[in-house]
């Protein structure tokens, strides 16, 4: 696995245990510091706490959708490519989620199910910048 995790800090944000476990078991050696929560409203505390470098976000989420908590991490004069990063990962195969992640300033969207080396090398890819 690749340097660029070490040191960085990643937000898991899922409300299915069995993705979070996935996700947590992909990234345990992988040197990163990694925080879970598992609703929206928890996710925009963990992430005021702990400032992550990269939140892997869920769509759909109990208290606050995704894309409520994109908006929250992403607004205020932030763009693309500023911190956090997000990849947002859904179930949801339509095209109008994905426009509307990218027009909150979504760094990577990934559709369920997909490959954990496909997330992993958007992870990598954005954590080197």
């Amino acid at each position: 696995m690749s340097t660029v995790f070490e040191g960085k800090s990643i937000l898991l944000v899922d409300d299915d245990p069995d993705m979070l476990t996935a996700l947590e078991a992909v990234l345990a050696d992988t040197g990163a510091a990694i925080e879970k929560a598992v609703d929206g409203n928890q996710a925009i505390e963990v992430a005021q706490e702990c400032d992550p470098d990269l939140v892997i976000l869920d769509a759909m989420l109990p208290k606050r959708s995704g894309f409520l908590v994109l908006e929250k991490l992403k607004g205020a004069g932030k763009k693309r490519g500023d911190k956090p990063f997000v990849i947002m990962i859904t179930g949801n195969e339509g095209k109008r989620h994905q426009v509307w992640a990218e027009s909150l300033g979504v760094d990577g969207y990934m559709t369920k199910p997909f490959r954990m080396e496909r997330l992993v090398a958007a992870m990598e890819e954005l954590l080197a910048k």
